[in-house]
């Protein structure tokens, strides 16, 4: 009999299909050979510092910096935890159990998931690793067919190791002395993280940038020109390379030349036109299909696609989400050909989808230990809105690769007035699709500019001209699509556009980068949550929390880019055996404790004064005669603490019956008069009514029910 361990149950489920196992038991699946078993992410957590050492229940500033000699795991304190690891002790000490095998995802994290589970049981059985892209039954059965010691993946946990270990270290102390000497006697803490801070400087230097921006002023001149046969076509003026003018007068001199009735004379100098051909983006890693999410829908954050990625994957639908590659392995050529026939069969471009091996698509030398994302053979039967969106975008970009190169011909025309006094020329761009090959499958549309056919050396004439003034723009404020692909670059190679540069790929492989894949939404969705940033619309802007912390923190290598970097390459470099973890883990603690040293010695000042909230009292309280006030949830009476049941909720079922929430205005009017008029109220037959509704009292307890009665002889 051989035990498998998941990460969670819905991929235990997956393998109990692939394996068809049939029998379900309490927390593990059995049969043909196999028992399954299932994590819930991580059922272990670092202790507390607290743990260590009762002392540290209180924070005070002598305690830090706190290390301890030996980091120790506790299960985590839900019950549900506590059940699930007792039922893997006792299906790993079962004697019929000959081998154990590590299910878990594939990445740093999966491996400090098993590993703390199993190990800390001490199994006196071999213990073996199923390295997963996808649950698919084809790819579940060939996992188990060529399963690797799992002592072959100690680099993998070293680095998970690494990561985790030094987060808490940093996190623990520097989040404590920095809320004792930023957040005396405020009550709120300081969150204090190694990829937390320099993601915060990234928006606070944009925020900053656009502040600082100075507007200039600039002209243009552009020109109309007509053919001997009739055809139109526009120029914009050039002179020594220039066509932006910070001189209006320069350019005026120019119109005037050009206002001159005898001098309306051009001729067409160059012409050229060139057939461009246009690849297709590539396919999706992470932060690209996360960045191309958030640009395209609205509501949607990075962290929500990861959720939904994640679900897809958990369905078979698409190979693992958490990775930063934009290619495929070569040795997936014949699954993707596979995949590739599934999905075409229908579509009405059906014919122009053929299966090649391209260099774009399949590259080892541009993988790391995930593939891009693309679909699986398992075509979706039903999928919610959500899923729906991200398994198309997929989808499609997959499909993409392998439809004709979309082709444009772009032309230039130069045109030169024969007027003395204008030095310069005038350039016309024209734009025209002619084939539109992988646009099709999105219907990107191309913005065509038809120009005339026109000769070289033919005469033209000037029609028309206008002088236009302009305003630079700031830069925009970050938005999470631009936030991810510094994240992802550490800001390197920036505004390159859809193509990555071999530089940018080999930094993202390499791992230098603020985060990985699966961390940074979770940074930019905790950002919000401490209130280092907020969002408007689509844009993320700094906070004044999170401005003066990037302004008061002393610590500066935590803002900068290249250190984080510089660490997250580190611990990509451990998963391949090119440094060592003791190492990595003595300069983190040697670091925590300068840092500690650094803040210790600054002056204390307040960052965040937290103002206490005052309450509007809406009415007494019909049980105790107590104000009512307004709470997140409801409208209760302020003297709940001492057990006053009295509230009226937002969520209200008895409303909700009828399309309605309560409201502050309900509220007073119910507690001034014991009844308040609302209108608006929709039956169930969907008819419009108003009623007087009362909150009347049980006799006997302390509960409040509705009544309703009717103004005139409304019914609904």
């Amino acid at each position: 009999m051989k035990l498998i361990l998941t990460e969670k149950p819905s991929v235990a489920k997956n393998i109990a299909d692939a394996l068809n196992i049939k029998t379900k038991k309490d927390g593990y699946f059995e049969g043909n050979g196999y028992i399954i078993t299932w994590a819930f992410g991580h059922l272990l957590e670092l202790y507390d510092a607290k743990d260590y050492d009762p002392k540290m229940k209180t924070w005070r500033m002598e305690y830090f910096p706190f290390i301890p000699s030996k980091f120790q795991y506790k299960v985590k304190g839900d019950f549900g935890a506590k059940k699930q690891l007792q039922i893997i002790r006792q299906l790993i000490q079962r004697p019929d159990i000959e081998m154990i095998i590590s299910a878990c995802d594939y990445d740093r994290e999966g491996q400090l998931i098993g590993d703390t589970i199993i190990y800390r049981m001490k199994p006196a059985k071999p213990v073996f690793r199923m390295l997963q892209n996808e649950w698919t039954q084809e790819e579940v059965l060939k996992g188990l067919r060529n399963l690797i010691p799992n002592t072959n993946l100690r680099p993998l946990l070293d680095a998970g190791i690494c990561r985790q270990w030094a987060d808490w270290v940093i996190g623990i102390n520097l989040t404590s002395v920095t809320t004792l000497k930023y957040q005396k006697g405020s009550g709120s803490a300081l969150n204090i993280g190694r990829v937390l801070l320099p993601t915060l400087k990234i928006i606070y230097d944009r925020d900053k940038e656009i502040e600082n921006f100075v507007p200039e002023n600039y002209f243009k001149l552009e020109a109309t020109f007509q053919t001997c046969d009739g055809g139109m076509y526009e120029g914009t003026y050039h002179e020594k390379g220039e066509e932006k003018f910070k001189d209006r007068q320069t350019l005026e001199q120019i119109r005037q030349s050009l206002a001159d009735p005898q001098a309306r004379k051009a001729r067409i100098i160059d012409k050229t036109v060139e057939r461009k051909k246009e690849y297709p983006p590539y396919l999706f890693n992470l932060t690209n299909l996360q960045g191309y999410i958030t640009g395209k829908y609205k509501g949607w954050t990075s962290d929500k696609v990861l959720k939904v990625a994640q679900s897809l994957y958990e369905k078979k639908y698409i190979t693992y989400p958490r990775t930063a590659s934009v290619v495929l392995e070569e040795s997936l050529e014949d699954k993707a050909k596979k995949v590739l026939e599934t999905l075409k069969k229908g579509l009405p471009y059906e014919e122009e989808i053929v299966f090649a091996k391209k260099k774009r698509v399949f590259d080892n030398s541009k993988v790391e230990s995930h593939s891009a994302i693309i679909p699986t053979y398992v075509k979706p039967s039903s999928l919610s809105k959500d899923e729906a969106i991200v398994y198309d975008a997929i989808k499609n970009r997959f499909i993409m690769q392998f439809m004709p190169l979309a082709e444009h011909e772009e032309t230039k025309i130069v045109t030169k007035m024969e007027h003395a006094d204008v030095h310069g020329i005038f350039i016309t761009k024209g734009r025209v699709q002619l084939v539109e090959g992988w646009r099709k499958v999105e219907n990107i549309e191309s913005k065509d500019t038809i120009l005339p056919n026109v000769s070289l050396h033919e005469e033209v004439e000037i029609v028309d001209h206008e002088l236009t003034s302009h305003v630079t723009k700031p830069p925009k404020h970050h938005t999470e699509k631009t936030l991810l692909k510094v994240m992802e670059t550490c800001g390197k190679g920036i505004g390159s556009g859809e193509q990555e540069s071999e530089e940018i790929m080999a930094n993202v492989l390499s791992g230098f980068s603020i985060g990985t894949p699966a961390t940074r939404a979770e940074t930019i969705k905790k950002l919000k949550t401490v209130g280092y940033i907020t969002t408007k619309n689509k844009y993320l802007m700094c906070t004044e929390l999170g401005r003066r912390l990037v302004e008061t923190f002393p610590v500066k290598e935590l803002f900068d880019l290249e250190f984080t970097g510089r660490l997250e390459k580190t611990l990509a470099d451990i998963e391949k055996q090119k440094f060592h973890r003791d190492r990595f883990l003595q300069f983190i603690f040697d670091f925590t404790k300068k840092a500690v040293h650094i803040i210790q010695q600054e002056e204390e000042i307040i960052l965040n004064k937290v103002e206490k909230k005052t309450f509007e009292p809406l009415g007494k309280c019909p049980l105790c005669g107590n104000p009512v006030i307004e709470g997140q949830k409801g409208f209760g009476c302020s003297n709940w603490k001492s057990g006053c049941k009295f509230v009226i909720w937002k969520n209200d079922k008895f409303f909700a019956s009828m399309k309605k929430k309560p409201t502050k205005t309900m509220v007073k009017q119910l507690l001034k008069n014991g009844k308040v008029l609302v209108k608006g109220l929709t039956s169930k037959k969907g008819n419009k009514f108003d009623a007087i509704l009362r909150y009347e009292k049980h006799p006997d307890q302390d509960l409040f029910s509705w009544k309703m009665e009717f103004p005139d002889a409304h019914k609904g």
